[in-house]
C-alpha cells in the first residue's frame, strides 16, 4: 500500500489536515502533477468512485452514478507555481522542478491549489457516504490551471465522453479573506488574461563602448515605462484593465551589452473591446520603442497563453447562495466582493458543456486578523497586509478553511443533485 496519505486513511479533520500538509510540501508544476494525481486516483478508487486518469496528461476524474438525476461537476486544480516558499511553515516546500522554458526552479503551492485538492477529496468522502442524493457526481482534478490550458486539455481528451455532460459546474478558489467567509459574484467574476512574450533585438558589444551598440536593455526599460501609460491614459475611468510586466531578462555579464532582451507581459480585462484596445496599444508601444532605438530587427511578439472571462451564471448563483450560507452560518457571511482581476479556466468546463458555472472564493486567512474590521473597506485594508495568492508567504490557515471548503462543496453539490 502507498505510504502517501490517502483520504480513505483515518477520518475527520486531522486526516484532511495531514493530506493538506503533504500536498503543500510536495507541489508539482503544470502538467507535472504526477504524484498528486496518483494520490487523488487512489483515494477516489478507495471511496468507490469510477476513476479516469491521464486526461489532459495528468488530470483525474472520479464518477459516482446513483440512477436518474442531474449530473453535477465539482472541480479542483492541482498545479503549483515556480515560487520560492518563504512561509517558515514546518511543512514548507523545498521541492524543485523544471518550468516550461526549461529553467530549474523552486516550486510552491503559492496559489492554494493544495487547499482545493484537499477540500474536493474531503467532499468526495462525504458525498460517497451520503445515500440521500440521486444523479451523477463528477469530480474533476484538473492540471495546468496556471497555464490556462488544463481544462481544455481534459475536454480534448474526451472528458465528457467518459463521465457525461454536466448540468452545472461548481468550484471554489481560496483567497486572503477571513476563513469562515465566502465571496460569490454573479456575472463577469474573473478577468480575461493575456500573456505576451516580447523579444527586443539590439546589437551587442562591449559595455565600455555603448556607442557601437544598440542596447536592448535600455530599449526594454523604455518599453516598461511607456506601458504604464496604457491604463492611465488609454483606458477610461469607468473601464478596467491591468498591465503588468512580470519578467525582464537580458544579458549575462556586467560589461557585455547583449543582443536581445525579453519581456513577459500580463494583461487583465473584462470587456472584449478594452482587451483589443490594450493589446493593440502594447504592440504599438513595443514596435515604436524598437524603431526609436534603431533596432536592427522587428521585435517578436508571441501570445503563449490566454484565460477567457469567467462568467458566473446569475440564476445559478442565486440557487447556490443559500446552500453556501448554511455552511458558514449566515447569509451575511456570503458576500459579493465584486469581480476580481485574477483569472481562471474553470469556465471552459462549463462552456464546453453548455452548463451554468458557479465559482466562489473561499476565505483562507486567519480570522483573528480581521477582528477589528467592521466594514468591507476595513476588511480590504487588513487584506492588503496579508500575503496573498502567488506570494512566497502565502499560507492559508488549515482550519476552519478546510472544514468550510469541504462543507461548501458538499452543500452546493447537494443543492444541484436530485
Amino acid at each position: 500500500m502507498s505510504a502517501e496519505p490517502l483520504i480513505t486513511h483515518g477520518s475527520g479533520s486531522e486526516a484532511l489536515a495531514e493530506l493538506y500538509r503533504d500536498l503543500h510540501a510536495n507541489p508539482e508544476l503544470s502538467y507535472a502533477e504526477i504524484r498528486t494525481a496518483r494520490i487523488v486516483a487512489e483515494s477516489l478508487a478507495g471511496l468507490g468512485y469510477e476513476v479516469h486518469t491521464h486526461l489532459g496528461r495528468t488530470g483525474v476524474a472520479g464518477v459516482l452514478r446513483r440512477g436518474d438525476g442531474p449530473t453535477v461537476l465539482l472541480r479542483a486544480d492541482m498545479d503549483g507555481l515556480p515560487v520560492t516558499e518563504a512561509t517558515g511553515l514546518p511543512y514548507a516546500s523545498t521541492v524543485r522542478g523544471v518550468d516550461p522554458d526549461g529553467h530549474d526552479v523552486d516550486v510552491m503551492h503559492a496559489c492554494g491549489h493544495d487547499v482545493h485538492v484537499t477540500c474536493l477529496l474531503g467532499a468526495a468522502r462525504t458525498l460517497a457516504a451520503d445515500e440521500s442524493w440521486t444523479g451523477t457526481l463528477v469530480l474533476v482534478f484538473q492540471p495546468a490551471e496556471e497555464l490556462g490550458s488544463g481544462a481544455n486539455a481534459m475536454i480534448a481528451d474526451g472528458l465528457y465522453d467518459l463521465v457525461g455532460t454536466p448540468d452545472v459546474v461548481l468550484g471554489q478558489h481560496v483567497g486572503p479573506m477571513p476563513a469562515g467567509m465566502i465571496a460569490l459574484h454573479p456575472g463577469a467574476a474573473f478577468a480575461t488574461s493575456d500573456s505576451l512574450k516580447v523579444t527586443l533585438y539590439g546589437r551587442g558589444g562591449h559595455g565600455s563602448r555603448p556607442e557601437a551598440t544598440i542596447d536592448p536593455v535600455v530599449m526594454a526599460a523604455a518599453v516598461v515605462l511607456r506601458l504604464q501609460t496604457i491604463v492611465s491614459r488609454e483606458v477610461a475611468g469607468g473601464e478596467t484593465a491591468v498591465v503588468t510586466v512580470g519578467m525582464l531578462r537580458a544579458g549575462t555579464k556586467v560589461n557585455i551589452i547583449p543582443d536581445s532582451a525579453e519581456l513577459q507581459i500580463n494583461i487583465r480585462t473584462y470587456d472584449p473591446e478594452v482587451r483589443e484596445r490594450v493589446l493593440a496599444a502594447v504592440e504599438r508601444i513595443v514596435r515604436a520603442e524598437a524603431a526609436a532605438s534603431g533596432a536592427p530587427a522587428e521585435p517578436r511578439i508571441e501570445h503563449p497563453d490566454h484565460f477567457p472571462l469567467l462568467y458566473n451564471d446569475p440564476d445559478g448563483c442565486a440557487r447556490t447562495i443559500p446552500a453556501l450560507a448554511s455552511v458558514v452560518g449566515s447569509p451575511q457571511r456570503v458576500i459579493d466582493a465584486g469581480p476580481v482581476t485574477g483569472s481562471e479556466d474553470v469556465g471552459e468546463l462549463a462552456k464546453a458543456a453548455g452548463a451554468p458555472c458557479v465559482y466562489w472564493i473561499l476565505g483562507g486567512a486567519d480570522p483573528s486578523a480581521f477582528a477589528g474590521a467592521a466594514t468591507p473597506d476595513e476588511m480590504l485594508k487588513v487584506m492588503a497586509d496579508i500575503p496573498s495568492n502567488h506570494s512566497p508567504g502565502y499560507a492559508p490557515v488549515i482550519e476552519p478553511t478546510l472544514a468550510v471548503g469541504v462543507g461548501a462543496l458538499v452543500a452546493a453539490a447537494r443543492e444541484w443533485l436530485g
